[in-house]
């Protein structure tokens, strides 16, 4: 693939789909979480990817607003038992947290490669 057709692809759709940063095609992941060595399509090294903590953050933050504002409104709601809320609201976690932690860490990803991210350096060093 020629240099100027990897800068057609929206880091942003790419990143949601789980695909390649550079081609938009190849597979971002091996497993549900694992990331692939390299792209099957362009052949991009995907060893610098590293997403760190922050895809978790990320999804905490959004399903904890999800999830808490579902369970206050059904409390306020119908005033189930607690056993209600933990039937309901427990899944729901789990669903809504795995739903949303592959898509943000290939978003995540995405974003590093297209930011050229890489570690920091002091000032100071050489």
């Amino acid at each position: 693939m020629a240099a100027d057709e990897h800068s057609t692809v929206n880091p942003y759709v790419a990143g949601l789909l789980g695909r390649c940063p550079r081609c938009g095609k190849g597979h971002l992941f091996r497993g549900f979480l694992t990331l692939a060595p390299s792209c099957e399509v362009c052949g991009l090294d995907l060893a610098f990817a590293d997403s760190g903590d922050g895809p978790a953050v990320f999804v905490m933050t959004i399903a904890g607003f999800i999830v808490v504002g579902a369970a206050l409104y059904v409390e306020v709601a119908y005033s189930p038992p607690y056993w209600v809320h933990g039937l309901i609201f427990l899944p729901l976690t789990i669903i809504v947290c795995a739903g949303l932690l592959r898509p943000a860490k290939s978003l995540l990803i995405a974003l590093q490669y297209f930011n050229k991210a890489e570690e920091g350096h002091r000032a100071d060093e050489g």
